[in-house]
């Protein structure tokens, strides 16, 4: 990817961290970074922050970044959070496999979010006809769909279960989310502490660890256990309660308050810095 960078939207103001990610993301190396959000429990908001990551990738990347809906479930998600005019989904892209190699059917198949986030979502039917894909055909559809995006992110299951875990092997950066409270986080710490026992140190030693907050205010011991899991993480942002984030429709970062635009700006910035990137033209270049 060699276009030049996207104009930053006002409501990211600017700021170095902004914009070295906006230059980041137009000078991507081509490849497709694949970025994966799970967590060791359910119902910590991944679809929520995939959705939220994906939308401020989609505004700073000249080319269009996809997240896939890679839960199996057949409600909730993704689908929430994109304006739905089709029936398209997760099983259409398992049927299409190879031909989802071409960018124009592969766009057939996708929603967009506020900001032109691509979404494959769920499929919530199931018929006779009609189910969500396992996963290995899950997995060749997103090998497929790697060859027409700049960026793909996964929103997975919690990472109880092989596939999971192969998923966020296969990552080019883990994104793990977890609740501001302290089981949840304690559990996200057992979680990195078992991905390293299991011989999995890269996926824990390069993850970025998301808090979601869903109160204005966080307890003192809860504080306490998020300091341990700072330490235990190489890379840990809170993202702080947002009434937008909760509620279930189409999300655009550029609506949320600036204190959360700030935190998943760092988010995205913590992704693309793992990402493998071209040179800066400007470093390097001989001083007037």
């Amino acid at each position: 990817m060699t276009q030049g960078p996207r104009e930053i939207p006002r409501e990211f103001g600017g700021g170095s961290r902004v914009e070295s990610l906006w230059l980041r993301m137009s000078s991507l190396r081509a490849g497709c970074p694949l970025v994966s959000v799970s967590s060791a429990d359910g119902g910590v908001g991944r679809s929520t922050l995939t959705a939220a990551l994906g939308g401020v990738l989609a505004l700073a990347s000249p080319a269009p970044i996809v997240a896939v809906d890679a839960t199996g479930r057949a409600w909730g998600g993704l689908g929430h959070r994109v304006v739905r005019g089709g029936s398209a989904s997760a099983w259409d892209a398992s049927v299409a496999q190879q031909q989802l190699a071409d960018p124009l059917i592969a766009e057939e198949l996708m929603y967009r979010g506020p900001t032109g986030l691509r979404v494959l979502v769920g499929e919530s039917r199931m018929t006779v006809r009609r189910r969500p894909p396992t996963w290995s055909e899950m997995f060749g559809v997103i090998g497929h769909l790697r060859s027409v995006y700049a960026m793909a992110l996964l929103d997975l299951p919690a990472a109880d279960n092989t596939p999971t875990w192969r998923a966020l092997g296969w990552a080019t950066v883990p994104v793990l989310v977890t609740r501001a409270t302290v089981d949840a986080l304690q559990h996200a710490m057992r979680l990195l502490a078992h991905l390293k026992a299991a011989g999995l140190d890269r996926v824990a030693e390069s993850a970025v660890v998301v808090v979601m907050t869903t109160t204005h205010s966080t307890a003192r011991e809860v504080r306490a256990v998020e300091h341990l899991a700072r330490q235990a993480a190489t890379h840990l942002v809170r993202v702080p309660f947002d009434p937008v984030l909760a509620r279930p429709d189409p999300l655009d970062p550029r609506s949320l308050s600036k204190a959360t635009r700030t935190a998943l700006t760092e988010v995205a910035a913590a992704v693309v810095d793992r990402c493998p990137a071209a040179p800066d033209p400007r470093e390097g270049a001989p001083v007037a």
